[in-house]
């Protein structure tokens, strides 16, 4: 009974009931080699000469798309955004919860933007609660512009010496898309434009640590200052800022390098006096 109770409960699983409808085949003689049966014989018939069943391959199984990481892009996408714009206002704490349901995703995609925010030094932990936006003044803006003067005027020098003016005239259409997203009047549009126009100036130089390392100081000059809400920097500064770009262009495809040189200068000195949100 104990051994019929085993084999009664082995053929509730698949390949139990799989072997049990199968009859046992006798043991083939020593020294003999089994030959496979086509599919669709059954077994002892003589099948000599049909051609054995080509073999089918199989094709791999495609792998799932994990969506989790295109989501936390997403959100810290929105909350760089949110910081440029002044929504997220320094001083202030914001815990993961509440911004998941500001967004419409659970805490867990916000947590881990935010702690890269953290990474980037735009916020801090604070334990229990979530994490505050880190509280910036104007001097820390002021020695942001001359570290990027320091690193960004001699490439730019070198490139007018170097880049033919053709492609300059490259840059032209983004130059002009700076000009439409600074007459929008909005931090941020502004912001992601202007980033764009000087990574894509940099990329020529041909050294992608340069460009990360610019893009990571230009996106800490566009954070907030304390105090500064999100109409320090009102359309016309941002507008003016912009048509910056444009001259730049001009000097740049003149070979014009004092011109080149000062508008560069001018260009971060005058985002560190007038506040984030542009250059």
């Amino acid at each position: 009974m104990k051994q019929g109770a085993q084999g009664s409960a082995d053929t509730g699983t698949p390949w139990a009931a799989a072997a049990a409808a199968e009859p046992a085949q006798p043991a083939a003689p020593a020294g003999s080699a089994r030959v496979p049966q086509p599919a669709g014989t059954v077994r002892g018939e003589h099948t000599h000469s049909e051609p054995p069943a080509p073999a089918v391959p199989v094709p791999p199984r495609a792998r799932p798309v994990i969506q989790r990481a295109s989501v936390r892009g997403q959100i810290l996408d929105a909350l760089r955004a949110a910081l440029v714009a002044g929504d997220l206002r320094p001083g202030e704490v914001y815990s993961a919860p509440v911004l998941g349901e500001r967004f419409g995703v659970s805490a867990t995609p916000v947590r881990e933007a935010m702690q890269q925010l953290a990474l980037e030094g735009a916020v801090e932990v604070v334990p229990n609660r979530g994490f505050r936006v880190v509280e910036r003044g104007v001097r820390e803006l002021a020695e942001l512009a001359e570290v990027r003067a320091l690193i960004e005027v001699p490439v730019m020098l070198r490139l007018a010496r170097t880049v033919p003016a053709e492609r300059w005239a490259e840059m032209r259409p983004l130059a002009e898309a700076t000009v439409r997203a600074a007459s929008t009047g909005c931090r941020a549009t502004y912001a992601e434009s202007d980033r764009g126009f000087h990574r894509a100036v940099l990329s020529l130089s041909g050294n992608e640590q340069l460009v990360q390392i610019a893009e990571d100081l230009h996106r800490r000059a566009q954070w907030p200052l304390v105090g500064g809400g999100p109409g320090l920097r009102g359309r016309a500064d941002l507008v003016a800022d912009a048509h910056e770009h444009t001259a730049l262009l001009d000097a740049l495809v003149a070979r014009d390098l004092e011109v080149v040189r000062a508008l560069v200068g001018e260009h971060f000195a005058g985002v560190a006096g007038a506040g984030a949100g542009g250059a």
